[in-house]
């Protein structure tokens, strides 16, 4: 069944299936992209790093569990006609002597050959992972999974050379014998080995993995942080260690929000925070930044022409949105230059936000057309500052937010949602969002979201004036209501509106 916006499954699928240490994960994408969209995402806690680390093999319930996970994987990617299916498996397989065995069992469920990836490619591919999924990033990643840690130092440019050590959240609970003093001293002296924690002094940490996630998760929730959103949460190291610090001392059933961590994941929070204060202690980064995107999607990201990897993720997310919701997507491209031209005959500079940001809200600026005129804003001010967006922070998630919920409900309504996102924002940047909005609200009753339309009817500041100019055939359209809405944006330039004719 063909339809716009519908789903093409089959053959530029791709899923990827990850037999790691704590969970077996199946994420099915779209296509291989600069931005994927999730298709499908589903995990099993089998826990196969359990006891790896003393008795050195995998345990057969834990093996059950992820065949039986494998199988099922198997029958979901057959019946959304997957074009093509990656299995990769990481320490648990790597570490037991078992390994073999399991890998052999696991191929024959989920029907595909299986790559036994070493310590060294993981961390590569969670470098890589992160470069998909951040604007021009600079420091360490660092991947906590349940079998192993992999560091490795990256850049706009690319990767370093990575290491992996046995300190996943399972490894250690095991190596331990679940003491937190015995596992602290196991910590302190695998770290010692590593030549990673010195290239983080001064720089971003960005932390990979679920139980890394889950103590950002209970983070926010103790902060009152206004965006439930992992990728890009990020915090002073200073912070970090003083939360973190208090997860190992604490009672976990005491910490607000811990119902919203798995039941399989919570006795692994007090290890994964005794390596992450250990991992701030010594490499001391200014600020650790949380990443929803690692090995998975550094395969992705391997896989696309070297062009397409300088792609702007957050761009190309924005133009799907376009393509896929908006009324007319060739109106985006004039809307884009139309601001621009009030913008730079204001004198106003695009450094902050910067051009792709006024680009991107410009590309999400009809996306809630379909919904109720009373609920507009408020649902497209939440699809966007929740969306599966990359290569953003918070902040530019709120101010692409705020600029379509004012585009839509008014410069000055607000709403709880509104009012919390507001915080995230600079006075100076709040204000472009709102002038934003404002232009758009005189855009869309002169177009009506329809190409063709606003390149004859262009608008600049002239000294202490705004001056929108029409052709004869369309001078009807300067309304009372398109005057009024222009003297808004006017009003918030510093200039009075004038209606010429060209």
């Amino acid at each position: 069944m063909s339809a716009p916006g519908r789903l093409g499954l089959g053959a530029g699928t791709l899923a990827i299936v990850d037999i790691g240490s704590n969970s077996v994960r199946l994420v099915v994408y779209e296509s291989v992209a600069r931005a994927p969209a999730q298709v499908f995402n589903e995990k099993e806690m089998a826990g196969l790093g359990r006891q790896v680390a003393t008795t050195g093999r995998l345990a057969s319930d834990a093996i059950e569990r992820a065949i039986a996970a494998l199988v099922r994987f198997r029958i979901l990617c057959e019946a959304m006609q997957v074009g093509k299916v990656h299995v990769i498996a990481t320490a648990a397989a790597r570490y037991a002597s078992n390994g073999p065995e399991f890998i052999a069992r696991a191929e024959e469920a989920i029907g595909h050959p299986i790559e036994l990836i070493s310590g060294d490619r993981e961390a590569v591919l969670s470098g890589l992972g992160v470069i998909s999924g951040f604007d021009n990033p600079d420091g360490v990643v660092g991947d906590l999974g349940g079998g192993s840690l992999e560091l490795i130092a990256i850049s706009k440019d690319g990767v370093g050379e990575g290491a992996s050590v046995p300190l996943g959240g399972l490894a250690l609970l095991d190596r331990s014998k679940n003491s937190l003093k015995l596992a602290e001293k196991i910590v302190k002296d695998e770290l010692d080995k590593l030549p990673q924690i010195a290239a983080m002094k001064g720089r971003d940490f960005y932390a990979v993995g679920g139980t890394w996630r889950a103590l950002a998760t209970l983070h926010q929730h103790q902060a009152n942080y206004p965006l439930n959103v992992m990728h890009g949460y990020t915090l002073p190291a200073r912070d970090v260690a003083e939360f973190v610090k208090l997860v190992e001392r604490a009672d976990l059933a005491g910490l607000e929000a811990i119902e919203s961590v798995s039941s399989a994941r919570r006795p692994l929070l007090a290890y994964g925070a005794l390596v992450l204060d250990e991992l701030i202690k010594r490499g001391k980064p200014r600020s650790v930044i949380i990443s929803a995107q690692g090995v998975r999607e550094g395969l992705l990201h391997e896989q696309l022409p070297a062009k397409e990897r300088l792609a702007d993720p957050l761009l190309r997310a924005a133009r799907d949105y376009n393509h896929l919701r908006a009324r007319d997507p060739r109106h985006a491209a004039e809307l884009i230059s139309w601001c621009r031209t009030i913008l730079e005959s204001a004198g106003l500079s695009e450094d902050e936000p910067s051009s792709r940001m006024i680009e991107s809200v410009c590309l999400l600026s009809d996306i809630g057309w379909r919904a109720h005129p009373d609920y507009r804003g408020e649902q497209s001010m939440n699809v966007i500052a929740h969306a599966y967006f990359t290569g953003i922070d918070h902040a530019g998630r709120a101010f692409l937010a705020l600029a379509i919920f004012h585009r839509y409900a008014g410069l000055k309504s607000s709403s709880p949602a509104a009012a919390a996102l507001r915080a995230l924002l600079a006075p100076p940047i709040l204000d472009r969002a709102i002038l934003m909005a404002a232009i758009f609200r005189v855009a869309y009753l002169l177009s009506a979201g329809m190409s063709g339309l606003l390149p004859r009817m262009p608008a600049t500041c002239v000294d202490g004036r705004l001056i929108l100019r029409f052709p004869d055939d369309l001078r009807p359209l300067a309304s009372d209501r398109v005057v009024g809405r222009l003297k808004q944006l006017a009003k918030l330039l510093g200039r009075e509106v004038e209606i010429a004719s060209i």
